[in-house]
């Protein structure tokens, strides 16, 4: 993850806690990828084996979380050993709260065929928000596996393509209630769906910044992509 240092263990721990991550991250990605099949299928069953997937994604979050506060009290890293400790905490945080929201999904899947809603309403038409933030949250950890600036850039600009795909869901979800007021129980529930996947694609998009700051060193949070870029032409 960066450069060598005097100590062989240190450069070790370092590598240790980012295998860990990226374990955390690809029980996450397959979290998201069921979630997804089980919405896109209807399927119990599906959605059953995310749910029961999120305890793992918990201790995960807690055993790199005493490894980061280990490493911190016995190194006292600085500069960018530093950044990337604080980033990868960040990083992990972000990773879990997706993983909540991919059990969101899977719970309110099994609401639906349970109420029996699901033969009437759109759900496919959630199918490719769903799958965008899918491919966010896999290319996002490819590009911290690689400390890929570009690709980073580049998953902050995609993020407006999954808000674009939730308004416009809104706002047919709106007409389908206007036009009957017996799919509003129903609309909500998919409402709620397209939240949580939203919400995905915005964790995406907090990695991807926390990966600028892990290299440039600069705080890009609550900044345009444009501001994002600027800031990065001047920065070495």
């Amino acid at each position: 993850m960066s450069e060598k240092h005097l100590s062989s263990q240190f450069d070790s721990d370092l590598n240790a806690l980012s295998s860990q991550l990226m374990a955390m991250g690809g029980l996450v990605e397959t979290q998201i990828q069921r979630a997804v099949q089980a919405l896109a299928q209807v399927s119990v069953a599906l959605a059953e084996t995310v749910i029961l997937e999120e305890d793992r994604v918990d201790a995960m979050e807690v055993v790199i979380d005493r490894a980061l506060t280990s490493i911190i009290a016995r190194r006292q890293p600085a500069a960018r050993d530093l950044r990337l400790l604080l980033a990868i905490s960040k990083i992990t945080t972000n990773l879990e709260r997706v993983g909540d929201e991919a059990q969101k999904i899977a719970r309110m899947v099994k609401s639906i065929v349970a109420a029996g809603e699901a033969r009437n309403m759109p759900i496919g038409d959630l199918r490719l928000a769903a799958d965008l933030a899918a491919d966010l949250i896999r290319r996002v950890l490819d590009a911290f596996a690689r400390l890929d600036v570009a690709t980073a850039v580049s998953i902050l600009k995609e993020d407006d393509l999954i808000d674009q795909e939730f308004k416009g869901f809104t706002r047919k979800l709106i007409t389908y209630m206007m036009e009957d007021p017996r799919t509003i129980r129903a609309s909500l529930d998919l409402l709620f769906l397209a939240k949580a996947i939203e919400r995905i694609g915005d964790h995406a998009k907090n990695i991807a910044e926390f990966i600028i700051y892990i290299v440039k060193g600069t705080d890009v949070r609550h900044s345009s992509v444009t501001q994002i870029e600027s800031a990065l032409e001047d920065t070495p």
